[in-house]
């Protein structure tokens, strides 16, 4: 009878065993078909001030002079504008000329003062000032605003993140060299994805990320510092290889993310989600970044002079990147202290915000720069 009894609970225990199991193997099935069929994607968003994005794109496109009469004018023009920002945004205003200075490039100058403008659209006091054109000398301010204009860089998550991705400058300057990306262009897409987890109502936060001044590691359905997805990665790896994709690079491409083990599956989730060394995070991000702007550039749309644009695609997905006119800015809506912004113009702003230039300046091509 006790023998009977002792076989009935080992049933029993094996039963459970097996159906504790089972329930594990069932959600890791979803779990990989909702990615596999992009049910974990979000959908994304045209961002509100797409249109003032075409116009910049417009106004400072291919048919912008690099000297000559017309430069000299909008180098004048730009100083006085800059130094009428001065009086209602000194950090922007500083982090702007401190750029101009040390780049000596107008056009990219210009269009960090119109990342600021979008920003100053109805601030009748700022275009009565601007619409003078005309340089005020001692300009008389009351207290001096130490805020920046994009107001999402005033939370104290933001200067955590400064000194975090400092750590990282080595890094992503090494990824760059390999890629052919500037450094500046892989940390704005940095920012759009860290800074939506540098929240600090959020646990990850309150115990690591904001004590020890260091980026968040994603391990789950996006991966690594940057959330590069594990189908994105093998899409960056095979487009490597595929002479006829493209998002072909090049011979000299081809070899830059082999593997040296026998387990892929493996040795990729290890190098993008290493805590310690997030090289292959920035070095997959660049890569992506780059094989888009070959694809469009390929079919006659170029976009390498739109950050906000690579940043969207980079965002929402190869299968979304259809190269056409006028692309729209957007990708995932980001809330940041209860205010929404599109991945696209976060990258944007941060790039043309001055922020973090000293480490990460302007090379004199986004691609396949040269130090000079």
């Amino acid at each position: 009878m006790k023998n009977r009894g002792f076989h009935k609970v080992l049933k029993y225990l094996g039963l459970g065993i097996g159906g504790f199991f089972a329930i594990i193997g069932l959600g890791l099935t979803t779990a990989f078909f909702a990615v596999k069929f992009h049910m974990t994607d979000d959908p994304g968003v045209v961002d509100l001030n797409d249109r003032y994005f075409q116009e910049i794109k417009d106004k400072y496109g291919k048919g912008y002079e690099a000297g000559g009469k017309t430069a000299s004018y909008s180098e004048a023009r730009f100083l006085n504008d800059l130094s009428v920002l001065s009086k209602f945004y000194p950090t922007n205003a500083f982090f702007i000329q401190n750029a101009y200075f040390k780049s000596h490039n107008l056009k990219e100058a210009q269009c960090m003062l119109q990342a600021v403008n979008l920003y100053m659209q109805d601030n009748d006091a700022y275009h009565a000032e601007i619409n003078k054109y005309e340089v005020t000398k001692n300009p008389q301010v009351g207290e001096i605003n130490t805020k920046s204009v994009f107001e999402w860089m005033n939370i104290p998550e933001w200067q955590d993140f400064k000194l975090a991705v400092a750590k990282d400058k080595h890094l992503i300057d090494s990824a760059a060299y390999q890629s052919g990306v500037e450094p500046r262009l892989i940390v704005a897409v940095l920012v759009g994805e860290q800074i939506r987890l540098f929240n600090s109502s959020r646990e990850a936060y309150k115990k690591w990320i904001g004590p020890l001044k260091i980026l968040s590691v994603e391990s789950t359905f996006s991966l690594g510092v940057t959330g590069i997805k594990i189908p994105t990665a093998q899409t960056i790896e095979k487009n490597l290889k595929d002479s006829t994709s493209a998002f072909y690079l090049g011979q000299k491409y081809k070899n830059l993310l082999d593997f040296q083990s026998g387990n892929i599956t493996q040795e990729r989730f290890n190098r993008l989600t290493s805590y310690k060394n997030h090289y292959y995070s920035y070095l997959y991000a660049a890569l992506n970044v780059k094989q888009i702007k070959q694809q469009w550039e390929h079919s006659g749309f170029p976009i390498s002079e739109r950050p906000e644009i690579l940043a969207t695609l980079y965002n929402i997905g190869y299968e979304a990147s259809i190269p056409k006119d006028n692309p729209e800015v957007g990708g995932s809506s980001i809330n940041i202290k209860g205010k929404r912004y599109s991945f696209g113009s976060v990258a944007y702003e941060f790039y043309y915000s001055g922020e973090l230039f000293e480490l990460f300046p302007f090379k004199n091509s986004r691609f396949d720069f040269k130090d000079v």
